[in-house]
């Protein structure tokens, strides 16, 4: 299995095309069909409902992007369509509506956020609410996960859909809520054959890394998070087969 071809004939926009002064925050609607207007691919998130539904928002909690406070996991689909996003006017999207908008037009990268909280197998709601949203899509999509249980989920859930790990260097100040043993064999991306990977999404500052490049002479594809600068593009391009992007018009 590997990716399909459009996953490298455009720039892939992180979040979405999102600029928070121009009215679009992130994983929005607005910051979405942007996107798909000026051509390039979409990276989003995904994070369950209580009522067992995908939902395109990337934190756990609603505090930073809407007026509402708590967990997204506390409330339902119906009640998460209906919270407002602060400074876009929309409202957080259902995985489903985000596929019915974009329908193919462009490459769908979707991120499975961690349930766990540790990166431990405490998953499996949101794999099942995703791939099934996923089900009879007809255009280019792949998922993707920090952790690499979720990715292994996808396998029995969708073969039939590309899926990689995100990695990275898992500095500690970035990763306190992950155990310091985890973080280590994370780091070495241990799993990659295990869950029938075909790309790795790896953190651009850690692009040096040996493991990156034997996985990359093994046929694997390698993209990046986050490019935020045209200079810094053309640096990951020496090693990436495509980047991930914001701030700029990769």
């Amino acid at each position: 299995m590997t990716l399909p071809a459009s996953f490298f004939a455009r720039p892939i926009t992180h979040r979405a095309l999102h600029d928070r002064k121009a009215g679009r925050v992130e994983n929005s609607m607005k910051s979405i069909e942007a996107a798909i207007a000026a051509g390039y691919g979409i990276e989003l998130d995904v994070q369950l409902t209580c009522d067992g539904h995908a939902m395109v928002f990337h934190d756990d909690m609603l505090d930073r992007l809407t007026g509402q406070k708590g967990p997204v996991r506390d409330r339902t689909r119906a009640e998460l369509e209906a919270i407002p996003l602060t400074d876009d006017h929309g409202t957080i999207p259902a995985l489903e509506t985000v596929l019915a908008t974009v329908s193919g037009q462009v490459p769908l990268l979707i991120e499975i956020k961690d349930q766990d909280g540790a990166m431990g197998p405490n998953i499996g709601p949101l794999e099942k609410a995703t791939c099934a949203a996923l089900r009879d899509y007809k255009g280019d999509a792949a998922l993707m996960s920090f952790n690499p249980n979720a990715v292994a989920a996808c396998a029995t859930l969708a073969p039939d859909i590309p899926r990689g790990i995100v990695t990275s260097s898992y500095l500690p100040q970035f990763w306190r809520q992950v155990p310091e043993q985890i973080r280590d064999t994370l780091r070495e991306i241990p799993d990659y054959d295990r869950t029938g990977s075909c790309f790795i999404s790896h953190e651009a500052n850690d692009l040096d890394r040996p493991r990156v490049a034997e996985l990359k002479a093994h046929g694997a594809s390698i993209l990046c998070w986050t490019i935020r600068s045209a200079k810094q593009e053309a640096s990951a391009r020496r090693i990436v087969d495509n980047v991930t992007f914001e701030g700029y018009l990769a």
